[in-house]
């Protein structure tokens, strides 16, 4: 994706010598959670250096997001301690970072430009963008691609457009935090881009990328590489914990247990009978917002969806890759993160049950890389 604005929502490279070894921090941070992958390359390869986490319940009483005035805003002070935190535990001492910016703190949009030239682009997107996003112009950055058709001149195809903003207010705050961790920002970047990025040796298929985090899940259709559609809903693993929570009768903490413990797998002692039927209806309404997107994407573009890669930490919950199966009648993969990654032996097997809740970070730091 082209960059079009000083900071760009996706990267500022700098120039490197060729194989000189680089590294970088991806930071991922979520409602509950924030993830840290160190992550260096020399020539091809790339090793992970080193990766650390701290939940929101480890200092505070209170989530690292807050919704105030109509969107999603960071508790700057108290993220900025966290990443410190985990920085100084896990004794990274790489500076250069890209931070995830969540889908649900950006408005995405598809529309139509009728043929023209590749200069006249840029200003036809910025004419059209206030009639898609629901902030003033001014207090947004904007960045696009163009997802179907050619830019040659007046004579040639109409051209489709995918745009996306973030508030300068989030991109205000995350320079902040960096500020405060004497990080050196190398780029800001929408969770999608960081997600896309991983599955690139299927660029030829049409896929749907389906992250399922705590607050919410963002089904994105990506179709030779490109991303063309991406849409977000209220339905994440929080809402799993609370119905377990509910129904059983427990706290967070034993809901959350249960959760991991049984998923969507019947078990014959009854308990893990009634942990799969709390959770049925909403992982039920999951699964439905995934194939209402897929079956809106495959009438529009007269395409069927291939393959369905899961990511985000529910992703491992156990028997939810089949139940979908089953249910979406798709090939159903969960993403791998650290795959061809120089890693540790002794970590491999850890490392790839925990990649799916670590490919955003993963993702964002491979984009300095």
């Amino acid at each position: 994706m082209k960059i079009k604005i000083p900071i760009g929502l996706f990267s500022k490279i700098i120039p490197r010598i060729k194989f000189t070894p680089k590294s970088c921090l991806g930071i991922d941070i979520g409602t509950s959670v924030i993830k840290i992958a160190a992550l260096s390359k020399t020539g091809s390869k790339v090793k992970l250096e080193n990766y650390g986490e701290i939940s929101v319940g480890t200092f505070y009483d209170k989530s690292f997001r807050t919704l105030e005035k109509s969107t999603l805003l960071l508790s700057t002070t108290d993220i900025a301690k966290a990443i410190k935190t985990i920085l100084t535990e896990a004794k990274i001492n790489i500076r250069s970072a890209v931070f995830s910016i969540p889908d649900f703190s950006s408005f995405f949009t598809n529309f139509e430009l009728p043929p023209m030239t590749k200069k006249e682009i840029s200003e036809a997107v910025r004419y059209e963008a206030p009639q898609h996003i629901p902030l003033p112009i001014s207090e947004v950055t904007i960045d696009w691609q163009v997802i179907g058709g050619e830019a040659v001149d007046k004579k040639g195809t109409k051209l489709k457009i995918l745009m996306v903003a973030v508030p300068n207010e989030i991109i205000n705050q995350y320079k902040e935090i960096a500020r405060m961790n004497n990080l050196e920002l190398e780029g800001l970047e929408v969770e999608v881009f960081s997600l896309s990025r991983l599955i690139s040796r299927d660029a030829k298929k049409i896929i749907a990328l389906v992250d399922i985090g705590d607050q919410s899940t963002t089904t994105s259709i990506i179709d030779n590489g490109l991303l063309k559609t991406s849409h977000s809903f209220e339905v994440g693993g929080n809402e799993l914990t609370q119905a377990l929570s509910r129904g059983m009768g427990v706290d967070l903490k034993s809901a959350e247990e249960l959760k991991k413990k049984f998923g969507l797998r019947e078990t014959p002692n009854g308990q893990g009978q009634k942990v799969t039927q709390l959770l049925s209806p909403p992982i039920n309404s999951i699964g439905g917002e995934i194939e209402k997107n897929c079956n809106n994407f495959s009438q529009l573009e007269k395409k069927n969806i291939e393959r369905i890669i899961l990511s985000g930490g529910s992703a491992l919950l156990p028997g939810l890759k089949e139940y979908f199966a089953s249910f979406l009648k798709k090939e159903i993969e969960i993403i791998n993160p650290f795959a061809n990654f120089i890693l540790p032996s002794i970590l491999e097997t850890k490392l790839k049950e925990m990649g799916p809740s670590y490919a955003i970070a993963v993702g964002a730091a491979l984009r300095f890389l």
